[in-house]
C-alpha cells in the first residue's frame, strides 16, 4: 500500500471520528502546511495560526473528502482557500523573506563546512526567491509552492486551486520566470544586498 492509499484510509478514519488518525495526519503534514502558510503571510506565528485553523478546517471537513482525490490535493485545497482568504483580507504584505528567512521551515542554519560565504550566498538566494514570491499574485505564488517546495503534479495544483491544467502550468511558467528574473539580478550585482532586507 503506498502512502497516498494510506493517507486516504487515516482520512476517511478521521471522517468516522478516528481522532488517532487525525493526530498522524497532522503529524505528517504539519510542516508543509506550515511552509506553505509562511510563504503567505511571512510570519512564522501568523502561519502556525494559520496552519492550526487549516487542521480544524480538515477536520470539520472531514466527511466531504472523497477517496477519488488524493488526501494531499484536498488537504492543500483546504489550504489554498484558507490562505487566499487570509490574503484578500489586505492585513498583510508579503515581506521580502519569511521570518528566519527559510525555505524548509526551520531556521536557516550557519555553514556546515568551512565556507561561510556558501552560507551567505544561500541566504541571498533564499531572499531573492522570496522578493520575487512577494511579487507575484496569490495564486501563482500557491501554484509555484506548491509545485517546486511540495514536488505535487500539475493535476493535483489544478485540483487544490479548483482550476484548468493549463491555467495551473501558466501560474507556474510566470512565476518561474519571476524567479529566474530576480536571481539573475542577483547574480549581475543589479540589486544591491542589503536592499533586500
Amino acid at each position: 500500500m503506498d502512502d497516498a492509499d494510506l493517507d486516504a484510509q487515516a482520512m476517511l478514519r478521521v471522517a468516522a471520528g478516528d481522532r488517532r488518525a487525525f493526530a498522524w495526519l497532522f503529524d505528517r503534514y504539519h510542516a508543509s502546511v506550515a511552509r506553505f502558510a509562511l510563504r503567505f503571510v511571512g510570519n512564522r506565528e501568523r502561519a502556525e495560526e494559520l496552519t492550526q485553523d487549516i487542521f480544524v478546517k480538515l477536520y470539520r471537513n472531514a466527511r466531504a473528502y472523497q477517496p477519488t482525490a488524493r488526501f494531499k490535493t484536498f488537504l492543500f485545497r483546504v489550504a489554498t482557500n484558507h490562505c487566499l482568504n487570509e490574503v484578500r483580507r489586505g492585513e498583510y504584505r508579503t515581506p521580502h523573506a519569511p521570518d528566519g528567512g527559510d525555505t524548509e521551515g526551520g531556521e536557516m542554519e550557519g555553514p556546515r563546512g568551512d565556507r561561510p560565504d556558501a552560507a551567505l550566498e544561500g541566504r541571498e538566494l533564499e531572499r531573492a526567491v522570496s522578493e520575487a514570491l512577494a511579487g507575484m499574485s496569490a495564486r501563482e505564488r500557491a501554484a509555484f509552492t506548491m509545485c517546486r517546495f511540495e514536488g505535487m503534479a500539475y493535476r493535483d495544483i489544478a485540483d487544490a486551486l479548483e482550476a484548468s491544467e493549463s491555467a495551473v502550468k501558466s501560474l507556474i511558467h510566470r512565476a518561474t520566470l519571476a524567479v529566474a528574473r530576480r536571481i539573475e539580478a542577483l547574480q549581475a550585482g543589479t540589486v544591491p544586498a542589503r536592499s533586500r532586507a
